[in-house]
């Protein structure tokens, strides 16, 4: 069972029996209609002011109450909260109380036996009887807990190993022992054991008796199920990536890599505040293109006949094809023309091209797409081509132990790293997955003897797939009504028109209740965190569960402006740009007015939604800007997230490019539409925003007045493989794609004002990029560029006071270069 994931953001109330927008709080201590006066203190201290978002939401396991998690005040810690779904007060739970909560459950096929871990150990419990078994007692983490579709088998990973708890016999075992290494028993005597065999007899009859008491042993093992399984050897040139077992536990699937693979020459961060007093360093991810992903193989153990198979990957359509063989043509010719003959080799296309099992991604982690049926008499494996070109969904033919391709998606830019669920119904012949084959995530149902048929439209995107426990409907999470209006949505499974359940514009999460007849949603608007409500299944009854924001929080409600938005035309194309636009309700139209665009980081995130921002903070700041007289415009620019493939595949090879004509044509709307002085307009953003800022500066010069870069990729180069070679490809292969790509190509061009902001932690984009950059100004000889360094902070800050510092530095930027400019 999937917890409910705060990932983006979400907006739902109750009204008239169903799920719709909250009205905005009005403040005991605010008159109405009041403007407070917003300060950088207050909106860049720690948000504990602003109340803690609902985390982590679950069901119990009869579906009377909910549990989620709210961070303590002052610490990060999370403590569990309890409230009944039918409504009430939430409770937090005492020690005593927790010592008897239940976790998120998984259950049997009838619903008689759920498993669930708590504090890291596994429990089962007989739900009849309300009788619950505790199975383990110790300190490791656990992880992928299953039970079999008739209850009688519980399994979950710890460590590297599988356990499994028999209900027949109540024994926790080993599901299988791997070892990586030869088996000794196929060993074969080299010339010189051989010539010892025929000429002593004692060694013979020394080695006559360990054969026989070898043989004598693996027979036991063979017909005595309580003895323990004998390992399997897998050989000494593997390393084990992953394994997954059945439900029930009769096979193992085993993902290996090779045992000399190298990951490659790791940068490191140094801390140079820390409790020793003396700096030290800490190890980065590689440089992408410096090693690459390393290529993994399947393997399928038979834990009952004890055999293994090897599971080809040579029937994988496309796979010995070369989806880049044009762009490495041309390089390879380059390379040995410039008299670079090894690296040209080292380009070769392989015969067969590496792949990967691909990960699903749940909240903001991943998991193995490994899917088995729920009675464990069928597995699919999602595999991805590790150079980011295509896209196989297999299941397993378990009579001739091969993999047998369902569906193969193709994309000549890069697959997306979302929209790769999958999964079976519950006759365990049917797959269902997601895919953007039409050009936007549709959700499809495959039987094994038939072909795949698309269960929703196109022209927008639906996600995180819940299949009802009785198999009829599935329920997913989908913009259909507007891009930035996300809902819940079920459409049932023999086909039909998806049924809007909630009405809420800007759903984050749900999870279905164990018997299936109510949601739990996980909802937020623009300025009020993610809370939680209930629904029935059918959107009706909807309840609020939670409200965690402070008095104080609620008290700036009528402050706040609420984004418009708007749908930006765009110069280049037949096509419109969606943006969050700050306005006051007061605003003078009489003279012309400075501007700001707040650019998302990510690339491929939305954050024009009404939703709860992970940007919040420089939501607020945008507010402030706008007491100031400014107005702020936050565009989803080509290579966001919510609108499907071909937007996000605008960028390939070209990033920077797309995101700045979209950014222009924001500006020119703002001049024509809204009194925006052309001259007095800022830009700044973090991550990829800051990226976007040093290219709008240095790309367009003269067209913004200055910019903020915060943890800004200046060189792609020196960025990770997993999303940079995506888009880019690798440097090795595509150096042309790098250039263009990269802001620290553009340092020639600086003109205008440009803060750098960087953590010197930050082991995400390292601060190597700014402090890379800031040489070539320095060697340029430019003017009017600053950086700014905070030695205890990562890619995300977390200290109130680096926040503070560094907006502070940002607004002073804007208030003498772009209102103050003349």
């Amino acid at each position: 069972m999937n917890r409910i994931a705060v990932a983006g953001l979400v907006c739902l109330l109750v009204s008239g029996g169903s799920l719709a927008a909250a009205p905005p709080d009005a403040s005991p201590a605010t008159a109405p209609g009041a403007i407070q006066k917003l300060s950088l203190e207050q909106i860049m201290a720690d948000p504990d002011w602003i109340g803690p978002p609902v985390e982590d939401a679950y069901w119990s396991v009869d579906g009377r109450d909910l549990y989620f998690k709210l961070k303590r005040k002052g610490t990060s810690i999370r403590d569990l909260y309890r409230v009944a779904a039918s409504g009430g007060t939430p409770a937090k739970l005492s020690d005593a109380e927790l010592a008897r909560a239940d976790g998120p459950a998984v259950f049997d096929h009838a619903h008689h036996r759920a498993a669930f871990l708590r504090h890291d150990d596994v429990f089962v419990r007989d739900i009849a009887h309300a009788a619950t078994r505790q199975l383990t007692r110790d300190n490791d983490s656990k992880s992928g807990l299953q039970i079999s579709a008739d209850g009688q088998f519980a399994s979950w990973n710890q460590g590297e190993n599988w356990y499994v708890w028999n209900a027949a016999t109540g024994v926790v075992a080993p599901a299988a022992t791997l070892k990586t290494e030869d088996n000794p028993a196929d060993a074969k005597p080299d010339q010189m054991e051989r010539l010892q065999l025929s000429l002593f007899s004692t060694l013979r009859a020394d080695k006559a008796d360990k054969d026989a008491v070898r043989e004598h042993d693996d027979k036991l093992d063979a017909e005595n199920p309580a003895r323990a399984p004998a390992p399997f050897y897998l050989g000494d040139k593997v390393h084990v990536a992953m394994t997954s077992l059945s439900p029930n536990a009769r096979w193992m699937l085993v993902v290996t890599r090779p045992d000399n693979y190298q990951r490659g020459k790791h940068p490191v961060v140094v801390h140079y505040i820390n409790d020793s007093g003396y700096p030290e360093t800490e190890p980065a991810r590689t440089y992408v293109g410096h090693n690459n992903p390393a290529p993994q193989s399947l393997l399928l153990l038979d834990l009952q006949q004890h055999k293994q198979y090897p599971l080809s990957l040579d029937d994988l359509p496309g796979i010995h094809d070369d989806p880049l063989r044009e762009l490495r043509s041309k390089r390879i010719a380059e390379l040995k023309h410039e008299g670079h003959t090894d690296e040209a080799a080292a380009l070769a296309a392989p015969k067969t091209r590496p792949v990967s099992v691909n990960f699903v991604l749940v909240g903001e982690s991943g998991l193995p797409a490994i899917v088995w049926s729920p009675d464990g008499s069928q597995l699919a494996v999602e595999l991805v081509a590790n150079d980011h070109k295509d896209r196989w969904i297999t299941s397993v033919d378990f009579t001739t132990h091969r993999l047998v391709t369902r569906d193969r998606l193709t994309d000549p830019a890069w697959i997306n790293w979302s929209f790769n669920g999958l999964g079976w119904l519950s006759d365990n012949q049917t797959l269902w997955f997601e895919s953007e084959a039409s050009g936007y995530a549709q959700l499809f149902v495959q039987p094994l003897d038939g072909k795949a048929r698309a269960l929703t439209g196109t022209g927008y995107e639906v996600s995180t797939p819940a299949l009802s426990p009785d198999g009829k409907w599935f329920y997913v999470r989908s913009n259909k009504q507007a891009p930035y209006a996300y809902d819940v949505y079920r459409v049932p499974v023999a086909g039909g028109a998806p049924e809007q359940v909630t009405r809420l514009e800007g759903v984050d999460g749900f999870e279905l209740s164990p018997d299936g007849s109510k949601l739990a949603v996980l909802h937020s608007s623009a300025y009020i965190p993610p809370q939680l409500a209930v629904v029935n299944a059918d959107g009706s009854s909807a309840r609020e569960l939670t409200d965690t924001r402070t008095p104080e929080y609620k008290a700036l409600a009528s402050t706040w402006v609420q984004p418009q938005f708007v749908k930006v035309p765009s110069s280049h194309g037949n096509f419109g740009v969606w943006a969050k636009f700050y306005q006051p309700s007061n605003y003078d139209t009489s003279h012309a007015h400075p501007a700001v665009f707040f650019v998302h980081g990510a690339g491929y995130l939305q954050d024009v939604s009404k939703n709860w921002s992970y940007y919040f903070r420089e939501q607020m700041f945008n507010n402030l800007l706008t007491q100031e007289g400014y107005v702020v415009l936050d565009m989803d620019y080509r290579g966001s997230a919510g609108y499907g493939r071909e937007w996000r595949d605008a960028i390939y090879r070209n990033m920077g490019h797309p995101e700045l004509e979209d950014l222009l044509d924001g500006k020119a709307w703002l001049v024509k539409n809204h009194h925006v002085d052309p001259k007095r307009v800022g830009i700044y953003g973090g991550s990829y925003g800051g990226f976007m800022t040093e290219m709008a500066l240095l790309r367009a010069p003269g067209e913004f007045a200055a910019g903020a870069a915060l943890r800004p990729p200046s060189d792609w180069t020196s960025y990770n493989d997993g999303y940079t070679s995506d888009i880019l490809n690798t440097p090795q292969l595509d150096p042309e794609a790098y250039k263009v790509s990269s802001p620290i190509e553009y340092a020639k061009n600086l003109q205008d004002p440009l803060l750098m902001s960087h953590g010197l932690i930050d082991n995400n984009v390292m601060p190597g990029d700014s402090i890379r950059l800031y040489q070539r100004f320095i060697e340029l000889h430019k003017k009017n560029f600053w950086m700014t360094l905070y030695p205890t902070e990562r890619h995300a800050f977390e200290h109130a006071d680096a926040w503070y510092d560094e907006y502070r530095r940002i607004h002073e930027l804007f208030t003498r270069f772009v209102k103050g400019k003349q």
